[in-house]
């Protein structure tokens, strides 16, 4: 029997879900917090043995246990495979600032966004990941912290975010309640690569996290070449629903733009891209791109990227270059779990 998944729930849900076993509604109520303490059934010790029991037979506590871990000897950054129950694999990155740990993780077992540098979307999409499982990833990489908790998330592990849409929000709700993670939706950043309707209907949820797009291109022409969600939607819609996004919730939107040698990297294209821009309430991040083996896309050189930053500076565009970390444990999104899989196959092989 599959077991149902109880961490993907809300209080109230819990509650109907457990009346079976005649509960108090105060023993629901600890099971939940127990449950976002990132703690297993056998871990509950205020609940008799006969419930744990009980609970341990028909239920799913924490659905991703860890598998894999490296750490950089450069920063610390951890990268981390989970396991979840159906034998997929997923990954996150644990980064250390000074303002705190801060978790990348996965919304989906792959992605099918077809994006032409990012390894995530070799294998395509296998499937959604559930509310339960984003949190459990969250619970694992709190158990490698020795001195603090995880206090910032970014959706922008392997998977599109908005193309998982219910589950995200659930988890979004979910890791933000006060019985649980309370970890504050202005601590949470989504990225996604476009998707219109779902960004439109994002902005009317009242849910307060950063919105970052994957933009990487100063026009439609390029970011084809790069995004094929760039041949349904078009880049000016794009625009619109952020600039829909920060009318409705006051948030400014993060402009994700990796920069490919030659492709999208010169002076001009920086020209182009804050002219698209002005006047939103907005900040470009720019990325150093990782090469991907499978990839023919190279980054563009240390010459290129100061050259393109202090054109969007002297156009008034707020802009700086993400921190480069993890670079020496595949610490880009989707590499670790590639190499993981083309391990196991050669195995499988000899």
């Amino acid at each position: 029997m599959e077991k149902k998944e109880l961490l993907g729930l809300f209080p109230e849900e819990l509650s109907d879900e457990l009346k079976q076993y005649a509960l108090p509604a105060f023993r629901s109520r600890q099971v939940f917090e127990w449950l976002h303490r990132g703690a297993r059934f056998e871990e509950m010790t205020n609940l008799s043995r006969q419930l744990r029991a009980q609970l341990e037979e028909r239920y799913a506590d924490q659905p991703v246990h860890l598998l894999e871990k490296r750490v950089s000897q450069l920063d610390g950054t951890q990268k981390m495979l989970y396991a979840l129950r159906d034998g997929n694999i997923v990954e996150g990155v644990l980064m250390h600032y000074h303002h705190g740990y801060t978790l990348c993780l996965s919304t989906q077992v792959g992605c099918r966004m077809g994006c032409a540098f990012c390894a995530s979307t070799l294998n395509g999409c296998v499937r959604n990941l559930t509310a339960a499982e984003m949190l459990s990833q969250v619970h694992c990489a709190s158990r490698q912290i020795s001195d603090g908790r995880v206090s910032n998330i970014v959706l922008m592990g392997s998977g599109e975010p908005l193309d998982n849409y219910d589950e995200v929000t659930r988890f979004l709700r979910l890791v933000s309640h006060e019985k649980g993670l309370n970890i504050g939706l202005r601590h949470i950043s989504l990225s996604t690569c476009g998707l219109v309707p779902q960004m439109k209907r994002f902005a009317e949820e009242g849910l307060p996290v950063t919105l970052s797009l994957s933009l990487h291109a100063p026009n439609d022409l390029i970011r084809r070449q790069l995004m094929p969600v760039a041949n349904a939607f078009r880049m000016e819609d794009v625009l619109d629903a952020c600039r829909y996004y920060i009318e409705k919730t006051g948030r400014r939107v993060i402009f994700e733009y990796a920069l490919v040698d030659q492709l999208n990297s010169r002076p001009e294209h920086a020209a182009e891209l804050a002219q698209r821009l002005r006047g939103m309430q907005c900040h470009v991040n720019v990325i150093p791109l990782n090469s991907v083996e499978e990839k023919t896309l190279r980054g563009a050189d240390e010459q290129a990227i100061q050259r393109f930053m202090q054109e969007l500076e002297n156009r008034h565009i707020s802009v700086t270059r993400r921190r480069e970390m993890g670079d020496d444990i595949d610490g880009a999104c989707g590499q670790l779990r590639r190499h993981y899989l083309e391990d196991r196959s050669q195995e499988g092989e000899a």
